[in-house]
């Protein structure tokens, strides 16, 4: 009985804790359009762009808080004349983006009510919120920095954007997950972020995105991009826990997207990381050339290979020009 009873109260608790943080639900969409000014339709088209599931019209789901955002989109963007895509766009980013900070929150808060039992979770509630000062603050960094780069790339005059993409994937994860326990596959991904974390911006680059057990990264240079490589293929040798891991790159023009990247180059790129052996490298021709007069690093140069869906290329095999002693491993 007591236990029911503190599970009832943790319950309340977070009844009590979301209806703070967004208001009562007292509102239908229809009520929400009248009051903003929008238009049902791009109401809709907002809230499915944000990531949430549709609400029928007669359903009280939205609270004074959602209009007064909305009355404020409405009314910026009629001040300063923004396109409906771009706004669409931009919510369809940030839903994306802060969804899964909120499921990465909620998944440690369900964790730590599972270690600590139910009646402590009264102690982790206020801790979700903590985090949201941060967000704007880590916001304006990223802001400062996309800007940064592309003020480099007017700057050199380009029109197309060039640089280097590139995947790392770990070798046999399907397998290895199979025969593991969910706290030790656990352990193995979150090293894997950290070796990711360790390697990509500590040399100049940019994590686009992390796909499972897989990593897409970007760097301006040649000379970041295989940095970038060898660093992650050696913290991954020194590691006990981490299986091996292969890379593939390419430099060439790239669509930059939402904050992703797209092209023949990110193509090439990902069929070269599924070719390479593990603990190996292997780059575009294109690459491999910006390379050539690097000392840091060797090239072999292999025969040309058909790829999937890419067809016969030109590639090389990337390595240090002298050994250097290994990578700490990743805590």
């Amino acid at each position: 009985m007591d236990s029911k009873r503190s599970t009832r109260s943790a319950i309340d608790q977070l009844h009590r804790f979301c209806s703070g943080l967004v208001g009562e639900a007292e509102l239908t969409p229809l009520e929400v359009a009248d009051q903003t000014g929008l238009d049902i339709e791009r109401l809709r088209e907002l809230w499915r762009a944000l990531g949430f599931p549709p609400v029928s019209e007669d359903r009280k789901a939205f609270s004074r808080a959602d209009v007064d955002v909305l009355r404020e989109i409405a009314r910026a963007q009629a001040h300063d004349g923004a396109d409906d895509r771009v706004v669409t766009q931009l919510a369809r980013v940030s839903g994306q983006s802060l969804a899964r900070i909120a499921e990465t929150q909620v998944e440690i808060l369900a964790a730590s009510a599972t270690e600590e039992g139910v009646d402590d979770i009264s102690r982790q509630i206020p801790r979700l919120t903590a985090i949201e000062p941060f967000l704007g603050y880590i916001w304006r960094r990223h802001l400062t920095a996309a800007l940064g780069r592309r003020l480099i790339a007017l700057e050199d005059l380009s029109v197309d954007t060039v640089g280097t993409v590139g995947f790392a994937d770990l070798v046999g994860f399907t397998r290895l997950a199979r025969r593991m326990e969910q706290s030790e596959l656990a352990e193995v991904v979150e090293r894997f972020e950290t070796s990711v974390d360790r390697s990509v911006p500590q040399n100049n680059g940019r994590i686009v995105k992390m796909i499972g057990d897989e990593v897409m990264f970007a760097a301006d240079t040649a000379e970041d991009s295989a940095e970038i490589a060898l660093c992650l293929i050696e913290l991954h040798e020194t590691d006990p826990i981490l299986p091996e891991i292969r890379v593939g790159m390419s430099r060439g023009p790239l669509l930059s997207w939402e904050g992703d990247l797209y092209g023949p180059t990110v193509n090439l790129a990902s069929r070269l990381a599924d070719a390479a052996r593990p603990s190996t490298v292997l780059v575009s021709s294109e690459l491999a050339d910006d390379l050539a007069e690097n000392e840091a690093f060797k090239l072999r140069r292999l025969r040309p290979m058909r790829l999937k869906g890419t067809g016969t290329v030109k590639a090389a095999r990337v390595v240090r020009a002298t050994t250097r002693v290994s990578a700490s491993r990743p805590g």
